[in-house]
C-alpha cells in the first residue's frame, strides 16, 4: 500500500500552486483541528436538551483522539516525504493530542477521525428531523480529508483508516451511552 500512497503523493504534488485553491484547502484543513468539535460538544453538553448528544460526542472525541495517538506510536507511518510548496495561511493551529512517543506518525488520520465522528453522531441526531439533509453533514469530513491530502499532510490510506476508526469508535460510544434515547426525550 505504501507504493500507492507515494505515487498519489507525487501526482498530487504536481497539482499545487494555485493561490486561491491552496488557501481554501488550508482553511478546510484548519476546520479539522481538535478544538472545534470539542467546543461544539461542550456547548451541546451544557444545554439540557442536548446533554446526551454532547456527552456522546465529547467522549467519542476523547477516546478516539487518545486511541489514534497511541496507534501512531506503533505503526511508524510517517508523514508524506514531499514538501508542500503551495501557499499557506499565516496562522498555525495548535498541536493535536500529543503522541506519547518520538515518531510523528499519521496513521490513522486524526483530523479525519474527529470530523467523521462529528458527522456520525450529529448526523444521527439530525436524522429524524432532517432525513435527507443530515447526509450533507458528511461533507465536513470529506472536505477536511481532501484538503489534508491536497496539502500533503496525509496519505490516502491514513485517511481511510481515520474514517474507519472514527465510525467504529463513534458507533461503540453511541451504543454504550444509548444515543438513541435523544429521540425519546424529544417526544415528551
Amino acid at each position: 500500500m505504501l507504493s500507492y500512497d507515494t505515487g498519489f503523493e507525487t501526482a498530487l504534488s504536481k497539482v499545487v500552486g494555485h493561490y486561491p485553491v491552496d488557501i481554501t484547502m488550508d482553511v478546510f484543513t484548519e476546520l479539522g483541528w481538535v478544538l472545534y468539535p470539542i467546543f461544539v460538544s461542550i456547548i451541546l453538553f451544557i444545554i439540557k436538551k442536548t446533554r446526551r448528544l454532547g456527552l456522546v460526542l465529547l467522549l467519542s472525541l476523547l477516546v478516539g483522539s487518545m486511541a489514534v495517538a497511541y496507534v501512531r506510536c506503533y505503526t511508524g507511518y510517517e508523514k508524506p516525504a514531499l514538501e508542500y510548496l503551495g501557499a499557506h495561511l499565516p496562522i498555525k493551529s495548535g498541536a493535536d493530542v500529543g503522541v506519547p512517543c518520538n515518531i510523528e506518525g499519521t496513521f490513522p488520520a486524526g483530523a479525519t477521525m474527529r470530523t467523521t465522528m462529528f458527522a456520525f453522531v450529529v448526523g444521527y441526531a439530525l436524522s429524524k428531523r432532517f432525513p435527507r439533509g443530515c447526509y450533507l453533514l458528511w461533507l465536513y469530513p470529506a472536505v477536511v480529508s481532501i484538503s489534508r491530502l491536497y496539502l500533503l499532510e496525509e496519505y490516502p490510506m491514513t485517511v481511510i483508516a481515520g474514517v474507519v476508526t472514527g465510525i467504529l469508535i463513534a458507533d461503540i460510544v453511541s451504543k454504550k451511552l444509548k444515543l438513541e434515547l435523544i429521540f425519546e426525550q424529544s417526544k415528551t
